[in-house]
């Protein structure tokens, strides 16, 4: 595999102006998910100049399909394409910052579809050599519930083209560009979101003796929360249980009549996850009744956790070893608590998920995902095409 992997570099490179130029392009066009449409018809369009035959499954998001020269089986290689709800800020960026209020690509999907578009030159020009299929799926909507990843499973596409692997990548920040991080097994978390209401009952400041204060019963029960953790779990469990967001009250001299909150649970498992909620509601039940009040209380199970296969984890390891070198895999000891629906796809077909590493000391790459400056070394077009062409040339 040695010249495959002169050959792959070097298509890499040959492309890494157009990358740059489509993330860049996709940067400065966010749209956030679910209504990427402006997306979907660029990235169909780019596949369609390539001589790629597309189809699309949903309204928005796509896939391309390439068919090898030799027999062999389907793999799918997985992009999202969806930006996220908020505004961007940074200097580095001026040239292509987002043109479009309240979206940004400040997570890095404009690069993971512009690194799939890529890869897509390299597949397409050596599509002789390829054994079997190659499924590229443009994914829309990772951001939101119920999950592009899972929308584009239950359509029964990938199962129409075989698919019998599939990969996906992430950018990092906390690695260089040119280096993979990556993980058999439990890789990233389980995610929930809850919308939690206490119901007081309202009053003026001055008697709080006649009013079921909500705002002092949702600070006991954020307090009780975190014994979940410590006292309900198993201390070798990860989990945590954070409330993102807690909203009441309109002036000094008033005691609400609700308060609201919502947040997320994550945890390595749905078992753990739905224990965690029966203690939540035991403590929001306890707390507000115990008070004279009452509740509402939401537990939506979003994306399942992230498991790599052991096999297609292996075989990513040593296509990077052989495409990146051996000291730029880097194998993580512990799984992290972000979510991914690329785990949907992971409930049908064996895959891995990775880090791609995206962040350098001379640009504005070190910031942490959903930050507002969030931003990529875009470097990572020398590596990341190479590898994920790597995986399927390399068989």
């Amino acid at each position: 595999m040695t010249d495959l992997k002169k050959v792959l570099l070097s298509r890499a490179e040959e492309y890494f102006d157009y990358m740059v130029q489509v993330r860049r392009h996709l940067h400065k066009n966010p749209e956030v998910s679910f209504k990427e449409y402006d997306t979907t018809e660029f990235i169909l369009h780019e596949l369609k100049k390539m001589g790629i035959e597309t189809e699309r499954p949903l309204e928005t998001g796509c896939i391309g399909v390439i068919e090898g020269g030799k027999p062999g089986p389907a793999i799918a290689l997985r992009a999202d394409i969806d930006a996220l709800a908020m505004d961007e800020e940074g200097d580095a960026k001026q040239e292509f910052m987002s043109e479009r209020p309240g979206a940004a690509h400040c997570c890095g999907h404009d690069a993971h579809t512009a690194n799939l578009l890529g890869t897509a030159k390299i597949l397409k020009e050596m599509e002789a050599d390829i054994a079997g299929k190659v499924v590229l799926v443009f994914q829309p909507a990772e951001e939101k519930l119920p999950g592009g990843g899972r929308m584009i499973r239950d359509s029964g596409i990938l199962q129409k083209h075989g698919v019998e692997e599939i990969y996906g990548l992430h950018m990092n920040p906390n690695y260089a560009p040119g280096q993979i991080a990556v993980k058999p097994g439990a890789f990233m978390a389980c995610t929930v979101e809850f919308v939690i209401a206490v119901i007081g009952k309202g009053g003026h400041a001055a008697t709080p003796h006649l009013t079921i204060d909500p705002i002092v019963l949702a600070a006991q029960i954020i307090t009780q929360f975190q014994s979940i953790i410590s006292r309900s779990l198993d201390p070798t469990e990860p989990a945590i249980i954070t409330v993102g967001k807690i909203q009441a009250g309109s002036a000094f001299n008033v005691i609400p009549a609700r308060a609201e909150m919502i947040g997320t649970v994550r945890a390595f498992s749905m078992e753990t996850a739905r224990l965690i909620k029966k203690r939540m509601e035991e403590i929001i039940k306890s707390t507000t009744e115990g008070a004279g009040g009452s509740y509402q209380f939401e537990f939506n199970e979003g994306y399942p956790a992230v498991v790599n296969d052991v096999n297609c984890t292996r075989r990513l390891e040593e296509t990077a070893r052989i495409v990146l070198g051996d000291d730029n895999v880097i194998k993580l000891e512990r799984p992290m608590m972000a979510g991914e629906d690329f785990a949907f796809y992971q409930e049908e077909f064996p895959g891995a998920f990775f880090f791609l590493g995206s962040g350098s000391d001379d640009t504005e790459s070190k910031w942490s995902w959903h930050h507002p400056c969030y931003n990529i070394d875009e470097r990572v077009f020398l590596a990341g095409p190479a590898l994920l062409a790597g995986l399927v040339l390399g068989r």
